[in-house]
């Protein structure tokens, strides 16, 4: 094993391990904070004129939007999952908007959004 591989599998157990041992709320803050981190790393490739790896980014971000929003229970969640259904295809707007326009500043106002979404949650998951 590398010396970069041992630090890289415990890394990766931690993560599955905080994955499976999370509740539901858990695992939205977990999903928001992907949203984030993928939103900036595109956000700066699109400063840089780094269309491709912007691009890649933002299809990571929009991959986990998109998980967030099948799962949504409106039966159960009623008009909660009926808002963030509307949050959700806003942000897919904005997305689209900012790859057309290679706009960082719109990745930053969904960042900003899902940041305070995630606070939400974070504050029911305890």
């Amino acid at each position: 094993m590398s010396s970069y591989a041992a630090p890289r599998a415990a890394r990766d157990a931690y993560r599955d391990n905080a994955v499976l041992t999370a509740s539901p709320a858990g695992l939205v803050v977990m999903l928001y904070d992907g949203i984030g981190r993928f939103l900036r790393q595109a956000a700066a490739a699109m400063e840089d004129g780094d269309r491709a790896t912007a691009s890649a980014r933002m299809q990571r971000a929009e991959a986990i939007i998109s998980e967030l929003q099948v799962t949504l229970d409106h039966e159960r969640g009623g008009e909660i999952s009926g808002r963030l259904a509307e949050i959700y295809g806003f942000w897919r707007r904005h997305l689209d908007a900012a790859r057309v326009e290679q706009d960082p500043t719109k990745l930053r106002h969904v960042i900003s959004q899902a940041a305070e979404l995630r606070g939400a949650f974070a504050a029911i998951s305890g």
